[in-house]
């Protein structure tokens, strides 16, 4: 079973499921989620090989969409689904194949289709900072500032990160092994009929116009928004855009 973080208690509106992108966590999401649960409970996870969550040697989206249905099973659901990247491909899988768990679906920025372009390059920066000698976060900063372009990423990164024991609570291993899978989408018949948001920042080039026809062959009920000034960590660079475009669509 995944690591979940509950926030607020059930109420008389379905609850959120928060399923985190690639090196995220639900802690990441933190205020976000706590935000959002004064009208609903949120119940973000940690993915496999993510936080506190267990290390597997596989990392497919059929794994992580199974994942996502044994712990929707324990809630009193049927539950709203939001995944951002990584988590958005696996609750899009979730809401096909197990559209009874989803009440409605929202996915951030991407779409279910393979990309060319790879994060391996935040694997090897991650795997080549020494962590031996650090005292506190502020120590890999420094460490990773050389190596990656974005200090929004490293202040993300680095929330996975676990100081006392000087390693981090990613399976760099796998996810390294597994990207293709990751940066890819298996092949899937079916579609989900419920209410689908595909929210995308608007500086992103993560949801294409080109692809549209494979969406809403998935998702025939998919509207479409974009938050402007944002990439593709769009719930990061602008988290109250974000929670109101999420709360003005779950509140319709």
């Amino acid at each position: 079973m995944l690591n979940t973080i509950t926030h607020g208690r059930p109420t008389d509106q379905p609850g959120l499921l928060i399923a985190h992108g690639l090196y995220g966590s639900g802690r990441n999401w933190g205020v976000i989620a706590k935000r959002l649960s004064d009208t609903r409970q949120v119940v973000a996870v940690d993915m496999r090989n993510h936080g506190q969550s267990d290390w597997k040697e596989s990392h497919s989206y059929q794994d992580l969409a199974n994942d996502l249905a044994e712990v929707l099973s324990g809630l009193d659901g049927p539950f709203d689904v939001m995944g951002h990247s990584m988590g958005g491909k696996a609750s899009m899988m979730l809401a096909i194949e197990k559209p009874e768990l989803v009440n409605r679906l929202i996915v951030a920025d991407i779409a279910p289709v393979g990309y060319a372009h790879t994060q391996i390059q935040y694997i090897d920066a991650m795997k080549a900072v020494d962590l031996s000698g650090i005292e506190k976060r502020s120590d890999v900063t420094a460490l990773l500032e050389p190596l990656v372009d974005d200090p929004q990423l490293i202040s993300f990164f680095l929330q996975s990160l676990d100081v006392k024991n000087r390693r981090w609570i990613l399976n760099l291993e796998v996810l390294e092994k597994e990207m293709p899978k990751i940066i890819g989408f298996p092949e899937i018949s079916g579609s989900y009929e419920g209410g689908t948001l595909f929210l995308s920042g608007a500086l992103s080039d993560y949801v294409k116009r080109e692809h549209r026809p494979e969406i809403k062959r998935l998702f025939p009920n998919a509207q479409f928004a974009k938050i402007p000034g944002a990439e593709h960590w769009l719930h990061a660079q602008k988290p109250r855009e974000f929670e109101a475009a999420i709360r003005a669509w779950l509140d319709r």
